[in-house]
């Protein structure tokens, strides 16, 4: 049996192996605790992955800059005087030109504008990537289109431009309704705006206005926390993305926690907020069809659903990441893509290369399998046969994973279901999916070789 210890550190490897190499918007999920809604629910609209051809991808595109670091941040973001906005649009547009080459994707199934703070950029660079996608490739009519926007009183002013340049869905970094939370956080908003720009927002995005809030705050309680998700509710009846605040190394939060200036809810209350969230949610109506996402009324985020079940993506923009087959390029096997970092120096590769790509990795078939496993069980769907087989036609769910010994124990504790629809969390097994996937790849790990 693999002992806790060697399972732990093979799970670390692979987090930190996949940090660098997935998007900002599921990175950012990996590694919290995890449990959803009524387990097994479909989402609306579900599809198997053979259903997803190679000349289909959506697109991520990543507006680096923002006005101000916030305190927990740790993505790629600068803060800049000034932003020669011509240049990166230029810059944007040329390189989505060159990838949708690259690919031969002859459609986009969604585009997300992350960041960053891409409510900073001008609404002409959204309409000028968003043309270029629509004269490259078959675009449909009803395309999901969403942006990150901060709820500031200034941005949300911006909202019709982004809607008439384009966007179809937003998504506001509430983050907190508590403005002391807010200033420790170093947001850059009051309670007061955020709940203002939540209103605008839904006027101009009925139906499709998704809000982000962060617990496990320095100070906060459970208590606290049911108030302001109850107020929050009342107010977003959509879409909401709940992330346990993550204390990253070099932040200025992270050094705060260290010299005991400021201190974070111990570990159980963290656990029990997570579970009041659910419960609140779920009792509002909320399905919650991923770890941090739940949703009313057909609103899940069309665009993330893609990243979970392990379709394609380009990703253009500094820093961005991206996954697919470079058939233009005479390749056959999907890669992992990271683009430059630092603005400057990924405008002078765009320039002179017509893209910015700093490192890609050919993905090895365990490579997809293993993310398939850990990003398909954060969904309520979990993974279906048909599925998995798509991306291991030689090793079925029950070739690699029933027949271990630590697998049938979960299974045996209720932790896990695997039947004739395939393999998935049960409620319980939900909240300790980061304690059983190490054991999960390791046992993949074992199997995909002896197979081969």
């Amino acid at each position: 049996m693999l002992s806790p210890g060697t399972a732990a550190v093979l799970f670390q490897r692979w987090q930190r192996a996949v940090s660098c190499l997935v998007c900002p918007t599921l990175a950012r999920g990996i590694g919290q605790g995890s449990g959803w809604g009524t387990v097994g629910e479909r989402t609306p609209g579900w599809t198997d992955l053979d259903e997803a051809p190679l000349h289909q991808a959506a697109l991520y595109v990543h507006w680096p800059y923002c006005e101000r670091r916030c305190t927990y941040c740790n993505f790629n973001k600068y803060i800049s005087p000034s932003v020669d906005h011509d240049a990166m649009r230029d810059g944007l547009v040329r390189e989505t030109e060159t990838l949708l080459s690259y690919s031969q994707v002859k459609e986009i199934t969604s585009v997300f504008i992350g960041g960053g703070t891409p409510s900073l950029a001008r609404p002409s660079t959204i309409a000028s990537i968003l043309e270029t996608v629509a004269r490259m490739t078959h675009v449909p009519h009803n395309m999901e289109v969403s942006m990150e926007a901060n709820p500031t009183s200034a941005a949300a002013s911006r909202l019709a431009e982004f809607k008439a340049a384009g966007v179809t869905r937003l998504s506001l970094g509430v983050q907190a309704l508590c403005d002391r939370d807010l200033r420790i956080l170093g947001r850059d908003h009051t309670a007061r705006e955020a709940l203002w720009s939540l209103e605008e927002a839904k006027k101009l995005f009925p139906g499709h206005t998704s809000v982000d809030i962060i617990f496990g705050r320095p100070g906060q309680n459970v208590e606290s926390w049911e108030e302001e998700l109850e107020q929050l509710i009342a107010v977003c009846d959509h879409h909401v993305s709940l992330y346990q605040l993550t204390l990253e190394r070099g932040t200025a939060l992270y050094k705060q926690v260290q010299e005991k200036v400021l201190s974070v809810p111990e570990e159980e209350s963290v656990a029990q907020m997570y579970h009041t969230a659910r419960s609140i949610l779920r009792k509002a109506g909320f399905l919650q069809y991923e770890v941090s996402n739940f949703a009313k009324n057909g609103a899940e985020c069309k665009h993330n659903l893609g990243y979970w079940r392990g379709r394609q993506y380009l990703g253009v923009g500094p820093g961005a990441h991206g996954r697919f087959v470079p058939l233009g390029e005479g390749k056959t096997q999907r890669e992992a893509r990271i683009q430059t970092l630092e603005p400057s120096y990924w405008l002078r590769e765009v320039r002179r290369f017509g893209h910015g790509t700093r490192k890609r990795v050919q993905q090895s078939e365990l490579d997809i399998l293993e993310e398939l496993l850990v990003l398909g069980l954060r969904m309520n769907e979990g993974l279906s046969h048909q599925f998995w087989l798509q991306g291991s036609p030689g090793l079925s769910l029950q070739e690699a994973l029933g027949d271990s010994v630590e697998v049938r124990q979960y299974l045996e504790q209720e932790l896990l279901v695997l039947d004739d629809r395939g393999l998935r969390c049960s409620w319980e097994g939900l909240a300790l999916l980061d304690t059983l996937l190490p054991t999960l790849l390791h046992q993949l790990q074992l199997s995909y070789r002896k197979s081969a």
